[in-house]
């Protein structure tokens, strides 16, 4: 054992990718142990205790010896609406074990997980490394015979899913569901034609032909991606940098997943372009764990792209552009989305965000200058480049140009990804996908909104509802404070613990909200809900805490109604607590004070 851990940590020598040495040594081992974090830490001359700080952040890393077969079932909303609860029990009768444990005889791990990017075919789990999807109880009782006869995860996948899903390098049961599909980034692009239009400009020309285009960033925040552009080419820097977020995290969105399935080169394109235009040589995709299955089909488009000329050196002839592009594989944690987060773990660190300023476009990866845009807006780059600036203008609204990617799931009869104009209504999507009988609509995730019926004719555009892009659908049926509960457990266990707020008041208002659930809950109760919830939002210092009480004030807004149906009327209780008062009697009490 000592022998691989040490050829993993000559292989990379370099502390920052701390990360790359875990998914190794977990890879040959199943797990990384007390002697293989001593190694690490005798190799980089740091303590133990650096290295566990790290290790332990990650959802998917494990220090104990794991199971022969670890079972990942998703718990959130989406897979509930869809009978995960029956899907779980079915799990541990088979196994009979409960979740979150293994078994005695070592064969089966049984855990939950948050949302896996496959909110279009719930129930979904992940079984070492496979993605299945749409699990029965019929299928989950076959997965564990199966096993129990020595059968691998490879060898019980039964279907292919559509589009590249069925390359040898996937071969997945997931399918895309691509139900709509637009002018810009389904349009039958050539690969390469925009990057070669690029070549025949200056980087200045290029950032303006971007910035003149008013696309903005596709992740949720909507920065003008060009003003990103042209304050990072401005900074000083020894080096630059271009990262493409593919931390696809939040709960309702899988956009993401059927672009780096069916369109990679575009996305490397775009990460070229991006490059070019500020002077950046490297280039780093930060992708989801949820998404390993990937891995090998995106490595092997990137040698395709390097033997085509369109990275490596010289790209396209261009005499002394050089760019390269390398996977940085994450663990499990929703937190990486945040760019700044996402760059600690890039670093091989805690994904734990960064105060800003400096933001990074100053000080980014290794303290360098550096570029942040995901997934979708890497990928509409090079059409940009290609139909020009005012053909992009000419779709969405004035402050919303183009097209916008949508994930939708839940309560509707043709879950998947649409491609769509900025400025369509939500009622207009929802109808889109087949939605009936609607009670709500959460657009953007639990980081988003929950909207009520007579908010349906808001439009999907930065100036009235901006989106990342995941909708989930809800309707007549459902109770809104059990999803809103789901959503807070969520940002509970993704929260990094950093600040204070997210630490604890999160933990707080799951209790006030279980609290009324169980129909103890008073009035008091909802109105501190929402002072400590808004205090949320002022005190913590990423955008995960400062939208984790969003479920909880937007319920409350719309839904207000729910909460007052089953609190206790009339009935407040004494909630104050006396602290010295209470010091005084427990001093009594153990005869450490006079009595009075």
């Amino acid at each position: 054992m000592d022998n691989i851990v040490k050829n993993i940590l000559n292989k990379y020598n370099d502390k920052n990718r701390m990360m790359d040495i875990f998914h190794d040594i977990q890879k040959e081992f199943g797990h990384i142990d007390d002697n293989a974090i001593k190694e690490i830490g005798h190799y980089f001359n740091i303590s133990s205790v650096d290295v566990i700080q790290t290790l332990s952040f990650y959802h998917f890393f494990r220090r104990n010896k794991s199971a022969k077969y670890n079972i990942y079932l998703n718990n959130g909303i989406v897979s509930e609406l869809y009978n995960r609860n029956k899907i779980a029990k079915a799990f541990e009768n088979a196994t009979r074990i409960k979740f979150n444990s293994i078994s005695k005889d070592g064969l089966f791990g049984l855990y939950d997980t948050s949302d896996i990017g496959m909110c279009d075919q719930e129930p979904a789990a992940i079984i070492n490394g496979v993605v299945f999807p749409k699990i029965t109880t019929f299928r989950v009782r076959e997965i564990i015979k199966e096993f129990r006869k020595g059968k691998s995860a490879t060898d019980l996948i039964n279907s292919f899913g559509d589009g590249h899903n069925q390359d040898e390098l996937i071969s997945s049961m997931v399918v895309n569901n691509l139900n709509r599909r637009g002018r810009v980034i389904f349009s039958g692009y050539e690969s390469g034609s925009g990057l070669k239009k690029a070549l025949e400009m200056t980087p200045d020309e290029v950032i303006e032909l971007v910035k003149n285009s008013n696309i903005r960033g596709r992740g949720g925040a909507g920065f003008p991606i060009g003003l990103k552009w042209k304050y990072c080419r401005a900074s000083n820097g020894d080096k630059k940098y271009i990262v493409c977020n593919a931390d696809e995290g939040e709960p309702g969105t899988f956009k993401d997943r059927v672009l780096l399935t069916e369109l990679p080169m575009d996305i490397f394109e775009g990460m070229c372009i991006a490059a070019y235009a500020v002077g950046a040589s490297e280039g780093i995709i930060y992708l989801r764990k949820e998404y390993e299955y990937l891995l090998p089909y995106l490595n092997e488009n990137l040698e395709k792209a390097g033997k085509n000329k369109l990275l490596g050196k010289n790209i396209l002839g261009h005499k002394g552009f050089d760019f390269d592009i390398r996977i940085q594989l994450g663990a499990g944690a929703y937190v990486c989305g945040e760019e700044s987060a996402l760059l600690e773990s890039c670093e091989g660190k805690r994904g734990e965000p960064r105060n800003r300023p400096p933001f990074p476009i100053e000080k980014g990866y290794l303290d360098n200058p550096t570029v942040i845009n995901n997934v979708e807006s890497l990928n509409a780059i090079p059409k940009i480049l290609n139909k020009g600036a005012d053909w992009y203008r000419s779709m969405g609204t004035k402050e919303s140009s183009g097209t916008k990617l949508i994930s939708i799931s839940g309560d509707v009869m043709f879950p998947g990804v649409f491609e769509v104009e900025w400025g369509i209504t939500v009622r207009e999507m929802i109808e889109m996908a087949g939605a009936l009988n609607t009670k709500a609509v959460v657009v953007g995730g639990p980081s988003g909104k929950i909207l009520s019926e007579n908010q349906f004719s808001h439009k999907i555009a930065y100036e009235d509802m901006s989106t990342g892009g995941a909708i989930i659908v809800f309707n007549k049926s459902r109770n809104i404070l059990n999803i809103v509960k789901n959503f807070t457990d969520f940002f509970i266990e993704e929260s990094c613990g950093s600040c204070a707020p997210c630490r604890y008041l999160t933990v707080i208002l799951r209790k006030k909200l279980q609290k009324i659930l169980d129909g103890h809950g008073t009035e008091t109760d909802i109105i501190e809900m929402e002072h400590w919830a808004k205090q949320m939002k002022k005190a913590n210092r990423c955008g995960l805490g400062q939208s984790a009480a969003n479920p909880i004030l937007s319920s409350l807004e719309n839904f207000r109604n729910e909460y007052l149906e089953i609190i206790q009327k009339g009935i407040e209780y004494e909630t104050e607590f006396d602290i010295e008062k209470a010091i005084i009697n427990g001093a009594k009490a153990v005869g450490r004070f006079p009595s009075a």
